[in-house]
Parts: structure tokens; sequence; C-alpha cells
């Protein structure tokens, strides 16, 4: 028995081993390509066409992102992506709570079939001609409601949050609350937004990410330059290779003008992931919970 429980011992340490070493390798394929374009960024627009960087920064410089602040076609894009995630996170949240809550009530008459209605547009859709003639007939093309509405509401959030809204707030409380003389808008401001952080957490993440990397809604809707999301001017660098002049500052001191181009691209990159990555550490806390209780139970 000793012997058995010994050899069974040593297998978990080298399976363990394994997937360590197995982790560590998926997590330095995950990290590498992230330190490389971050040192690029930080790099000499020689040292980037010349491909001298592979892990650290050579010949560092900020050159990549003075050319970006300076350019006001990129300052305007990253202005306009702000607003797009703050309001539209502002009114997809607020549309999903005020969905979510009411279909979470027992007493709702009809909770079914809107449930029903809800899968169904996950499953089905008019396609993308019959949403831009809505769009179009609603008087919103070329306008920032282009971006904010037609995408305001995902079916999966409303489920997610319905569910916790059913296993978090129990029945008792709202019956309390109402014998209390608490209407049901008292009830949800008061009591169930409060007690509901975990999910609203994962909501504004969603909701965020979602709206900051879109893109190809600005794309088919808009058409005015000064509405253009940073996503938007990061494509035009990094897939159709456009610059506009004004961001060649420096010219002299750059020298060549692919480098600047390649500097642009990683400098861009890395300015265009900073909203996101500051945003998580605010919602971790709340996210796995949110997530676990509002996916798996009910």
């Amino acid at each position: 028995m000793k012997r058995s429980a010994i050899k069974e011992s040593l297998n978990d340490k080298l399976f363990l081993l394994v997937v360590y070493a197995f982790l560590v390798f998926i997590l330095i394929i995950i990290l590498y390509p992230l330190i490389y374009i971050l040192s690029s960024s930080f790099s000499s627009p020689q040292a980037v066409i010349s491909g001298k960087v592979w892990l650290l920064p050579v010949e560092p410089s900020l050159a990549g992102y003075k050319a970006i602040f300076a350019n006001k076609q990129i300052l305007t894009g990253y202005a306009n992506s702000l607003f797009y995630t703050f309001f539209g996170v502002l009114i997809s949240v607020s549309l999903t709570i005020m969905l979510a809550y009411p279909l979470s009530k027992k007493t709702f008459y009809g909770r079914s079939l809107i449930m029903i209605l809800l899968v169904i547009t996950m499953m089905f859709s008019g396609g993308l001609i019959p949403l831009y003639l809505t769009v179009k007939k609603l008087g919103i093309l070329d306008t920032r409601w282009a971006m904010l509405l037609p995408g305001a509401l995902a079916v999966w959030q409303v489920i997610i949050t319905r569910t916790f809204f059913q296993i978090t707030i129990p029945s008792e409380l709202s019956e309390a609350a109402e014998l209390d003389g608490c209407s049901d808008l008292g009830f949800l401001a008061r009591v169930v937004i409060p007690l509901s952080k975990p999910i609203l957490a994962v909501l504004v993440l969603m909701y965020a990410v979602g709206q900051w990397n879109a893109f190809f809604d600005a794309l088919i809707y808009l058409k005015s330059q000064n509405l253009f999301p940073l996503q938007i001017v990061l494509r035009n660098i990094l897939i159709l290779n456009t610059i506009d002049p004004s961001m060649m500052v420096d010219a002299n001191e750059l020298q060549v003008r692919q480098g600047l181009k390649d500097l642009l691209k990683y400098s861009l990159i890395v300015v265009a992931t900073v909203p996101v990555l500051a945003i998580y550490p605010f919602v971790q806390k709340h996210f796995v919970k949110g997530i676990m209780i509002g996916s798996l139970k009910g």
C-alpha cells in the first residue's frame, strides 16, 4: 500500500510539473507579442525597421507617442471612442437592467414569451442591409447615435443579469419592501442595484470592451471623419497603411517614413489597449463572481 501511494504521489507530481510547464509555455507565447509591441513602441524608428527589437526597447525613444499626440485625427478618434464607450455603457447597462429585472419576477405576465422572442434574436438576424435601412429611416445615419443605439442591448447579457436577479434577490425581500410602501422603481434603485455590484461589473466590462473595439458599425454608418472612433483610425494605419501628412512631425529626425509607419502601428496598439486594461482592475473583484452566478445557476 505504501509503495502504491508513493508511486501515485510521484505520478501526481510529474503530472503537475508537465501541466505547469505547458502553462508557462502558453504564457510565454501569449506574453511575448505583447512585450514585443510595447518594446517596439518605445524604440527608435531605425531600430524597429531594422529588426533589432526582440525583447527590450532598443535606442529608447518617444517619437511614436509624440507623433500620435501631435495628430488631430488620432486625438479626435480617441476622444470619440471614449465618448462612445462611456455613453454606450451607460445606455446598455440601463436597458439591460430595465429588461432583465421584470423578466426575473415570477409575477411578470408574459415573461416566458418575451424570453423566447429574445432568444430567437440570438439565432436569427434580419441581415446587414435591413439593419442599415432601419438606421437610415430613423435618421441617425452619420451621427453619434448610430454608434450607441443599434447594438445597445445584448440578449446574452440580459439572460445572465436576469439569472443573477433570480438567484441573489429573494422574492421575500421584494414583498417586504412592497409592504413598506416601496414602489418597484424604488426597490430597484435602493435595493436591487446596490446588491448587484458583481453583475454590474460584468456588464460594464463586457459592454465597454465591445464598444471600445467596435469599428464595423462606424465603417457602415459613419461618413464624417470627425465622428470616427479610434479603431477606424487604427484600421487605416494598420491595414490600409495610410498616414496623414500631419503625422510626419520632425521628419528630419525620423529619417525614414517607413520606420515612422511601423513605429506608429506599435504605439497606436499600446494607446488603444490602455483604457480597457485600466478598467479591468476596478471590476475584476466582482467579475468572476458575477459571471459565475449569472451564467451557471438558475
